[in-house]
């Protein structure tokens, strides 16, 4: 169990939960197991990203 981190950050919280709400309705067809947890995280200069616990 570790966490992944999506490889591109995002100037606002929307962009980044508008990808954790496509990654949370992809259903299998993107992963080979479902993620336990996709979450968001704001670094140090403000930006958004998003990780995925599996």
């Amino acid at each position: 169990m570790a966490w992944v981190y999506y490889l591109r950050l995002f100037d606002s919280r929307f962009q980044a939960d508008c990808l954790r709400a496509r990654l949370e309705a992809a259903e299998g067809w993107a992963f080979h197991r479902e993620p336990r947890y996709i979450g968001i995280f704001q670094t140090l200069r403000g930006r958004y990203g998003i990780k995925v616990l599996w």
